[in-house]
């Protein structure tokens, strides 16, 4: 699998989580799936901050890992908030619902704009290591357990490009 093979299956069990979401009946499995959702689009965030951002950076794609990067931090806070709220609090869909309209903008984004132009500055060899590398640093993220519990502490500012 390439870097943007692996990001494109991440993008839909985020997108199946969200379906789980809308289908739980009551705040404490809403809580259960939003915890999922937080922790993958954390380890999400993280790969592509650490690793495909700095990787596929070229003059072709700048202005536009500038603009994910802020999508990130914007996502991030989103999450930041929902991880303080109680999923019985009135306002814990709704931030939810923005999250996921946040989600599928930059999702958009990604697929239509940024991975096109990717796969044609780099051949797949590149793409190839450059999962693995992800592979490696989501399988520490998993390990350590919990990784939205770093979300609050990355909402200051968008990581650099």
């Amino acid at each position: 699998m390439n870097a943007i093979e692996m990001l494109k299956k991440e993008h839909r069990a985020v997108e199946e989580l969200f379906e789980k979401f809308e289908a739980a009946k009551s705040a404490g499995p809403r809580r259960k799936v939003f915890e999922q959702i937080a922790d993958a689009l954390a380890i999400h965030a993280t790969i592509e901050e650490r690793h495909f951002y700095p990787a596929v950076k070229a003059k072709q794609t700048e202005d536009m890992l500038r603009e994910a990067v802020e999508e990130h931090l914007e996502i991030k806070r989103v999450i930041a908030d929902l991880l303080a709220l109680d999923a019985s609090d009135e306002t814990f869909e709704a931030k939810v619902t923005v999250l996921k309209e946040d989600v599928e903008h930059h999702v958009e984004e990604e697929e239509e704009e940024l991975f096109p132009k990717v796969e044609k500055i780099f051949d797949d060899e590149e793409l190839e290591t450059l999962a693995a590398a992800m592979e490696q640093t989501e399988g520490e993220l998993l390990e350590a357990g919990n990784p939205r519990n770093a979300v609050p502490s990355e909402t200051d500012t968008a990581a650099p490009v």
